[in-house]
């Protein structure tokens, strides 16, 4: 048994030290876009492939060439959340591209809501308003503590917490569109699904139909998008956090908590691309600046994945950069296994 959990481990740490592919001709994407929206589903997981979600896989961007943007877009449904599988450690590693064990972000610390530029790893907020001086940033969000606990508080980003549910934050978000605004990165949260989750678990019908239910709120937020002209030169990210276990909760590591949805479509994303299977949920942070033309700082973990742009082969997933969360992951990697038929 020692013998076996040995080579598990090192073919495991042997996958994190070989690149799937590696960089490639990244001028032509590199900075491609002007605008980069990302959606967080709280809670989510993985699940989005088992609802009917016609807004998800609808036709956006018929002048980017995709008849599906997440259908036939680049899309993972096991990417991996952070070992810890709650709220702040996930948000936190998404928007500052390193682990939780980096950031250091918890539910009650982002509670205080007190956060500024003033941080060992920043947002990747606080990178557009350094490279953009002028530019409108803008997070609408369910869950305060994102807006005001890991965003950072004194960059002049717009910032709105409707505080009346998802149905609130998507009237917030058209509203904010229909106003003229034009966002160079746009973040919404919504946090349904999660309390669904919490209340009746993963395998419940009223989970998967909650994810049904927010997938009406996301074409209501492309259609504000699409009818401001801010859809052809944009690029989309779906994202989920973390997923439930069969009977409610997360925080463990089981695939139903670890495996998310990551979707990415736009202009130059790969058509039909399936992630590689180093995708984590906290490259949105690497993708978001590549697609800005931002540099990414040294200190990040996050990368793009192989098939994702379309003249980007992927990069390695760096051994270097949170060492001790690729030790960690890998035992807890070897945990999630035994659980596959959970």
């Amino acid at each position: 048994m020692k013998k076996i959990i040995c080579v598990l481990l090192s073919l495991l740490l042997a996958a994190l030290c070989v690149s799937p592919a590696f960089a490639a001709e990244q001028e032509d994407t590199f900075g491609a876009y002007d605008h980069v929206f990302i959606i967080g589903v709280d809670g989510a997981g993985r699940f989005f492939k088992d609802a009917d979600t016609p807004n998800f896989d609808r036709d956006l961007l018929k002048l980017a060439g995709l008849d599906n943007p997440f259908a036939d877009g680049a899309v993972d449904y096991t990417a991996r959340a952070e070992t810890i599988t709650i709220s702040a450690q996930n948000w936190g590693a998404m928007l500052t591209g390193v682990s939780y064990l980096s950031h250091g972000m918890t539910n009650e610390s982002t509670g205080a809501n007190e956060r500024s530029s003033d941080t060992r790893y920043p947002t990747i907020f606080k990178y557009a308003r350094d490279a953009f001086p002028e530019a409108e940033l803008a997070a609408i969000v369910n869950w305060d503590n994102i807006a005001y606990g890991i965003i950072e508080n004194d960059i002049n980003a717009t910032k709105i917490y409707p505080d009346n549910g998802d149905e609130g934050v998507t009237d917030a978000i058209c509203d904010y569109f229909n106003a003229g605004n034009d966002p160079k990165l746009f973040f919404v949260q919504l946090d349904s699904v999660d309390g669904v989750g919490h209340s009746l678990g993963s395998k419940a019908p009223e989970y998967i139909q909650q994810i049904e239910t927010v997938d009406g709120y996301l074409g209501r937020i492309y259609d504000a998008i699409e009818a401001n002209g801010l859809m052809e030169n944009g690029l989309f990210i779906v994202v989920a956090d973390h997923g439930h276990t069969v009977a409610g909760g997360h925080g463990g590591l089981t695939m139903r908590e670890t495996n998310v949805t990551l979707a990415v479509a736009g202009k130059t994303v790969k058509k039909g691309g399936q992630l590689d299977k180093l995708a984590r949920n906290r490259d949105v942070a690497a993708i978001a600046l590549y697609a800005l033309g931002i540099e990414r700082p040294a200190h990040m973990s996050a990368r793009l994945p192989a098939n994702l742009f379309a003249d980007v082969l992927g990069e390695p997933r760096s051994v270097k950069n949170d060492a001790l969360d690729n030790f960690v992951s890998l035992f807890a990697w070897l945990v999630t296994l035994m659980t596959a038929f959970i």
